[in-house]
């Protein structure tokens, strides 16, 4: 019945899909928590570039921002992310940059409403004692933010594996161009479908059940 799998490497397309998810999950969590600082911080210009970022990002298609990091920046700006003339390393490059800075944005306001679960008293207490707000941020709120936002952060993991599908835009071989090189060649139309369908369950349903769980076990008691 799978015979059709033959000469196509699916899993080789899903380990693709794996390292954007990796990377672009790694990039963005740093991205975004700097960009939650910003609208956090008593500085009006940095509130002002983090509150102008995530409005416009959010309203701009993934798919926009994929294609002009590969066309705006790569070839018009000339942008390699390194020097290589291995074209599909320089595609994965620079869908990793874009999915940093479109989920970057999700992530961002998903923590910035657990910063706002923090009772304001503790971080006005820590202010009294001497610290500083980047102290106050790092060594008070953040921490019970990301407890507190383990579920949301989740949520957008999962919303980012899936989003990676959008590689195949600029060429990246991930698992979505695999499915469509493999529906122009072959017939097996629903077992294609069925096939990549089960691979991102696969991908997504352990991630969404262990970060669940982890949610539950380091939720803030208050």
């Amino acid at each position: 019945m799978f015979d059709f799998l033959d000469g196509y490497d699916v899993l080789g397309a899903f380990w693709m899909t794996v390292k954007l998810t990796a990377l672009s999950a790694l990039g963005s969590l740093v991205w975004g928590t700097l960009l939650a600082a910003m609208r956090v911080s008593p500085v009006p210009l940095m509130r002002g570039f983090g509150t102008a970022y995530v409005n416009i990002v959010r309203n701009i298609p993934l798919t926009v921002i994929i294609v002009f990091t590969s066309l705006g920046l790569a070839d018009i700006f000339g942008m390699t992310m390194g020097a290589s003339d291995d074209f599909e390393a320089q595609g994965f490059r620079l869908a990793v940059l874009g999915f940093v800075a479109y989920t970057a944005a999700f992530v961002c306001e998903a923590l910035r409403s657990g910063i706002n679960t923090v009772p304001p008293g503790q971080a006005e207490a820590a202010r009294a004692i001497g610290l500083s707000f980047s102290q106050v941020l790092g060594l008070v709120v953040l921490p019970q933010a990301f407890r507190s936002v383990i579920g949301p952060l989740a949520n957008v993991l999962i919303a980012l594996t899936k989003n990676t599908t959008v590689a195949a835009a600029i060429g990246v071989a991930e698992a979505a161009s695999l499915m469509k090189s493999m529906i122009e060649n072959e017939a097996q139309l629903l077992l294609i479908g069925a096939v990549f369908a089960f691979g991102f369950v696969v991908l997504t349903l352990p991630t969404g059940l262990a970060l669940g769980w982890l949610s539950k076990r380091l939720a803030v008691k208050r």
